[in-house]
Protein backbone atom coordinates (compact mmCIF):
# COMPACT_ATOMS: atom_id res chain seq x y z
CA UNK A 1 0.00 0.00 0.00
CA UNK A 2 1.27 3.36 -0.98
CA UNK A 3 2.33 5.91 1.79
CA UNK A 4 4.14 8.57 2.92
CA UNK A 5 7.62 6.99 1.53
CA UNK A 6 6.41 5.56 -1.75
CA UNK A 7 3.99 9.20 -2.52
CA UNK A 8 7.31 11.07 -2.28
CA UNK A 9 9.12 8.44 -4.42
CA UNK A 10 6.12 9.12 -6.86
CA UNK A 11 7.18 13.44 -6.26
CA UNK A 12 10.65 12.72 -7.48
CA UNK A 13 9.10 10.42 -10.46
CA UNK A 14 7.13 13.24 -11.27
CA UNK A 15 9.47 15.99 -10.53
CA UNK A 16 12.30 14.24 -12.57
CA UNK A 17 9.82 13.42 -15.27
CA UNK A 18 7.56 16.11 -15.86
CA UNK A 19 8.85 19.11 -14.30
CA UNK A 20 9.38 22.32 -17.08
CA UNK A 21 7.45 20.21 -19.36
CA UNK A 22 4.77 20.54 -21.09
CA UNK A 23 1.58 17.89 -21.90
CA UNK A 24 1.37 17.13 -25.29
CA UNK A 25 -1.73 14.53 -24.43
CA UNK A 26 -3.81 13.06 -21.91
CA UNK A 27 -5.25 9.80 -22.74
CA UNK A 28 -7.69 9.05 -20.20
CA UNK A 29 -8.19 4.46 -20.55
CA UNK A 30 -10.46 4.48 -17.53
CA UNK A 31 -12.52 7.19 -16.36
CA UNK A 32 -13.23 5.23 -13.53
CA UNK A 33 -10.58 6.81 -11.42
CA UNK A 34 -11.75 10.61 -12.58
CA UNK A 35 -13.33 12.59 -9.82
CA UNK A 36 -15.18 15.49 -10.22
CA UNK A 37 -14.00 15.87 -13.66
CA UNK A 38 -14.77 13.54 -16.79
CA UNK A 39 -11.98 12.80 -19.19
CA UNK A 40 -12.57 15.92 -21.89
CA UNK A 41 -12.80 18.02 -19.49
CA UNK A 42 -9.10 16.86 -17.74
CA UNK A 43 -7.85 16.74 -21.36
CA UNK A 44 -8.75 20.62 -22.13
CA UNK A 45 -7.74 21.34 -18.58
CA UNK A 46 -4.17 20.11 -18.57
CA UNK A 47 -2.91 19.89 -22.79
CA UNK A 48 -1.09 22.40 -23.55
CA UNK A 49 0.17 23.08 -19.51
CA UNK A 50 3.70 22.98 -18.52
CA UNK A 51 4.02 20.84 -15.42
CA UNK A 52 5.84 22.89 -12.50
CA UNK A 53 7.47 21.96 -9.03
CA UNK A 54 4.99 18.81 -7.61
CA UNK A 55 4.37 18.51 -4.08
CA UNK A 56 3.16 15.91 -1.29
CA UNK A 57 0.66 16.88 1.33
CA UNK A 58 0.34 13.67 3.29
CA UNK A 59 -0.57 10.77 0.62
CA UNK A 60 -1.46 13.14 -1.73
CA UNK A 61 0.53 14.32 -4.96
CA UNK A 62 0.27 17.63 -6.47
CA UNK A 63 1.06 17.84 -9.78
CA UNK A 64 1.12 21.54 -10.06
CA UNK A 65 0.76 23.08 -13.78
CA UNK A 66 0.68 26.86 -15.05
CA UNK A 67 -2.95 26.70 -14.67
CA UNK A 68 -4.69 23.65 -12.65
CA UNK A 69 -3.16 21.32 -10.00
CA UNK A 70 -3.80 17.61 -10.67
CA UNK A 71 -3.76 15.50 -7.21
CA UNK A 72 -2.81 11.70 -7.44
CA UNK A 73 -4.04 9.58 -4.67
CA UNK A 74 -2.62 6.30 -5.09
CA UNK A 75 -5.09 3.95 -2.59
CA UNK A 76 -3.40 0.51 -2.45
CA UNK A 77 -2.28 -0.21 -5.79
CA UNK A 78 -1.37 2.87 -7.32
CA UNK A 79 1.75 3.47 -9.30
CA UNK A 80 3.47 6.29 -11.03
CA UNK A 81 5.89 5.51 -13.89
CA UNK A 82 7.87 7.15 -16.16
CA UNK A 83 8.61 6.08 -19.77
CA UNK A 84 12.16 6.98 -21.03
CA UNK A 85 11.46 8.11 -24.80
CA UNK A 86 15.06 6.63 -25.35
CA UNK A 87 14.58 3.71 -24.30
CA UNK A 88 14.35 0.26 -26.95
CA UNK A 89 11.17 -0.50 -28.74
CA UNK A 90 9.95 -3.83 -26.70
CA UNK A 91 10.36 -7.04 -27.98
CA UNK A 92 12.89 -7.96 -31.39
CA UNK A 93 10.12 -7.48 -33.52
CA UNK A 94 8.51 -4.17 -32.76
CA UNK A 95 8.61 -1.29 -35.11
CA UNK A 96 11.17 1.13 -34.80
CA UNK A 97 8.93 4.16 -33.21
CA UNK A 98 7.18 1.64 -30.98
CA UNK A 99 6.67 2.78 -27.74
CA UNK A 100 9.54 0.94 -25.29
CA UNK A 101 6.66 0.00 -22.94
CA UNK A 102 3.01 -0.16 -24.78
CA UNK A 103 0.06 0.62 -22.40
CA UNK A 104 -0.62 -2.18 -19.38
CA UNK A 105 -4.15 -3.28 -18.26
CA UNK A 106 -3.81 -1.27 -15.30
CA UNK A 107 -2.89 1.63 -17.04
CA UNK A 108 -5.54 4.08 -16.25
CA UNK A 109 -4.38 7.65 -17.41
CA UNK A 110 -1.15 8.29 -19.75
CA UNK A 111 0.59 11.80 -19.81
CA UNK A 112 2.60 12.47 -23.22
CA UNK A 113 4.90 15.28 -23.05
CA UNK A 114 6.66 17.15 -25.04
CA UNK A 115 9.99 15.53 -25.07
CA UNK A 116 8.38 12.19 -25.33
CA UNK A 117 8.42 11.07 -21.87
CA UNK A 118 5.43 9.59 -20.72
CA UNK A 119 3.64 9.59 -17.19
CA UNK A 120 1.50 6.58 -16.18
CA UNK A 121 -0.92 6.68 -13.57
CA UNK A 122 -1.34 2.80 -13.04
CA UNK A 123 -3.76 1.24 -10.46
CA UNK A 124 -5.47 -2.06 -10.31
CA UNK A 125 -8.08 -2.17 -7.80
CA UNK A 126 -8.91 1.74 -8.65
CA UNK A 127 -9.84 2.45 -4.86
CA UNK A 128 -8.81 6.24 -5.13
CA UNK A 129 -7.60 8.17 -8.12
CA UNK A 130 -7.27 11.70 -10.07
CA UNK A 131 -8.35 14.94 -8.75
CA UNK A 132 -8.74 18.47 -10.66
CA UNK A 133 -8.31 22.02 -8.57
CA UNK A 134 -8.72 24.71 -10.84
CA UNK A 135 -7.39 27.31 -7.91
CA UNK A 136 -5.99 27.16 -4.83
CA UNK A 137 -9.18 27.40 -3.10
CA UNK A 138 -10.58 24.02 -4.74
CA UNK A 139 -6.99 22.38 -3.66
CA UNK A 140 -8.04 23.77 0.37
CA UNK A 141 -11.56 22.00 -0.28
CA UNK A 142 -10.15 19.01 -1.45
CA UNK A 143 -6.95 18.86 1.63
CA UNK A 144 -9.18 20.18 3.80
CA UNK A 145 -10.11 16.88 6.25
CA UNK A 146 -6.05 16.30 6.17
CA UNK A 147 -4.25 16.76 9.20
CA UNK A 148 -0.60 17.47 9.59
CA UNK A 149 1.95 16.25 7.52
CA UNK A 150 4.07 13.45 9.37
CA UNK A 151 7.03 14.17 8.19
CA UNK A 152 7.19 17.91 9.22
CA UNK A 153 4.64 18.04 12.17
CA UNK A 154 6.05 19.12 15.68
CA UNK A 155 5.92 17.06 19.17
CA UNK A 156 3.63 20.05 20.13
CA UNK A 157 1.01 19.84 17.53
CA UNK A 158 1.44 15.94 17.55
CA UNK A 159 0.31 15.86 20.94
CA UNK A 160 -2.21 18.29 20.20
CA UNK A 161 -4.12 16.43 17.36
CA UNK A 162 -3.57 13.16 19.76
CA UNK A 163 -5.30 14.71 23.32
CA UNK A 164 -8.36 14.61 22.47
CA UNK A 165 -8.78 11.00 20.46
CA UNK A 166 -10.65 8.17 22.28
CA UNK A 167 -9.29 5.70 19.78
CA UNK A 168 -6.64 3.46 19.89
CA UNK A 169 -3.43 4.71 19.01
CA UNK A 170 -2.86 2.50 15.62
CA UNK A 171 -6.35 3.47 14.10
CA UNK A 172 -5.70 7.15 15.05
CA UNK A 173 -2.24 7.00 13.68
CA UNK A 174 -3.48 5.99 10.04
CA UNK A 175 -6.78 8.55 10.36
CA UNK A 176 -5.68 11.21 7.66
CA UNK A 177 -7.52 13.85 9.37
CA UNK A 178 -5.46 13.50 12.76
CA UNK A 179 -2.01 12.89 10.75
CA UNK A 180 -1.17 12.88 6.93
CA UNK A 181 0.93 10.56 5.36
CA UNK A 182 0.93 7.02 7.62
CA UNK A 183 -0.29 3.69 6.45
CA UNK A 184 -0.57 0.61 7.94
CA UNK A 185 3.45 -0.37 7.74
CA UNK A 186 4.27 2.89 9.30
CA UNK A 187 1.96 2.81 12.08
CA UNK A 188 3.13 -0.73 12.86
CA UNK A 189 6.79 0.01 12.50
CA UNK A 190 7.06 3.33 14.60
CA UNK A 191 4.92 2.15 17.42
CA UNK A 192 7.41 -0.84 17.80
CA UNK A 193 10.08 1.00 17.73
CA UNK A 194 8.62 3.78 20.31
CA UNK A 195 7.46 0.32 22.71
CA UNK A 196 3.97 1.47 22.53
CA UNK A 197 0.84 -1.02 22.31
CA UNK A 198 -0.93 -0.58 18.81
CA UNK A 199 -4.06 -0.71 21.14
CA UNK A 200 -3.06 1.85 23.81
CA UNK A 201 -5.56 4.82 23.90
CA UNK A 202 -3.92 7.82 21.83
CA UNK A 203 -4.76 10.10 24.44
CA UNK A 204 -3.57 8.68 27.56
CA UNK A 205 0.03 8.85 26.59
CA UNK A 206 2.36 10.29 28.73
CA UNK A 207 4.61 13.43 27.80
CA UNK A 208 7.57 11.02 28.01
CA UNK A 209 5.83 8.23 25.71
CA UNK A 210 4.35 11.06 23.14
CA UNK A 211 8.48 12.35 22.94
CA UNK A 212 9.68 8.81 22.32
CA UNK A 213 6.81 8.61 19.88
CA UNK A 214 7.80 11.70 17.75
CA UNK A 215 11.25 11.06 17.66
CA UNK A 216 10.81 7.35 16.17
CA UNK A 217 8.35 8.66 13.72
CA UNK A 218 10.98 11.38 12.72
CA UNK A 219 13.35 8.54 12.80
CA UNK A 220 11.74 5.97 10.49
CA UNK A 221 10.28 8.32 8.46
CA UNK A 222 13.73 9.66 7.53
CA UNK A 223 15.25 6.13 6.93
CA UNK A 224 12.09 5.29 4.73
CA UNK A 225 11.90 7.78 2.52
CA UNK A 226 15.35 7.40 0.67
CA UNK A 227 14.11 4.32 -0.43
CA UNK A 228 10.92 5.52 -1.90
CA UNK A 229 9.16 2.58 0.33
CA UNK A 230 8.77 1.08 4.00
CA UNK A 231 11.96 -1.17 3.60
CA UNK A 232 11.55 -4.51 4.97
CA UNK A 233 15.46 -4.42 6.29
CA UNK A 234 16.24 -7.25 8.57
CA UNK A 235 16.56 -4.81 11.59
CA UNK A 236 13.20 -3.64 11.01
CA UNK A 237 9.67 -4.71 12.74
CA UNK A 238 8.89 -4.62 8.83
CA UNK A 239 11.58 -7.08 7.15
CA UNK A 240 9.74 -10.03 9.82
CA UNK A 241 5.50 -9.43 9.69
CA UNK A 242 4.99 -11.77 6.64
CA UNK A 243 7.36 -14.74 8.06
CA UNK A 244 5.62 -17.68 8.60
CA UNK A 245 6.39 -17.68 12.50
CA UNK A 246 7.63 -14.54 12.33
CA UNK A 247 9.75 -13.13 15.71
CA UNK A 248 10.37 -9.47 17.26
CA UNK A 249 14.25 -8.45 15.68
CA UNK A 250 14.94 -6.76 18.60
CA UNK A 251 14.04 -9.18 21.64
CA UNK A 252 12.80 -12.79 19.58
CA UNK A 253 9.53 -13.02 20.94
CA UNK A 254 7.36 -14.16 18.83
CA UNK A 255 5.36 -11.28 17.08
CA UNK A 256 1.45 -11.13 17.39
CA UNK A 257 -0.83 -10.60 14.83
CA UNK A 258 -4.14 -9.14 15.45
CA UNK A 259 -6.68 -7.06 13.20
CA UNK A 260 -7.58 -2.91 14.34
CA UNK A 261 -9.64 -1.01 12.13
CA UNK A 262 -10.12 -3.08 9.90
CA UNK A 263 -6.06 -3.71 9.15
CA UNK A 264 -3.61 -6.14 9.96
CA UNK A 265 -1.23 -4.99 12.76
CA UNK A 266 1.91 -6.71 14.07
CA UNK A 267 3.68 -6.14 17.34
CA UNK A 268 6.06 -7.53 19.85
CA UNK A 269 3.97 -8.22 23.09
CA UNK A 270 7.53 -7.95 25.21
CA UNK A 271 8.88 -5.13 23.60
CA UNK A 272 5.55 -3.19 23.58
CA UNK A 273 4.31 -4.52 26.72
CA UNK A 274 1.86 -7.09 27.44
CA UNK A 275 -1.51 -7.40 29.02
CA UNK A 276 -5.42 -7.18 27.41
Amino acid sequence: MPELPDVEGFRRVLESCARGRVVRRVEVRDTGVLHGVGARGLRDALEGRRFAEPERRGKWLLARTDGPTLLLHFGMTGLLLCDDPDAPAAGPDAAPDAPATPPQAHDRVLFTLDDGHRLRYRDQRKLRGLWLAHDESDLDRLLARQGPDALTVGRDDLAAALATRRGRLKTTLTDQSVLAGLGNLLADEILWRARLRPDRRARDLTPAELRRLHARMRATLRSAVPAGRVPPRASWLTGHRDDPDPVCPRCGTPLRRTRMGGRGTVWCPRCQGDGD
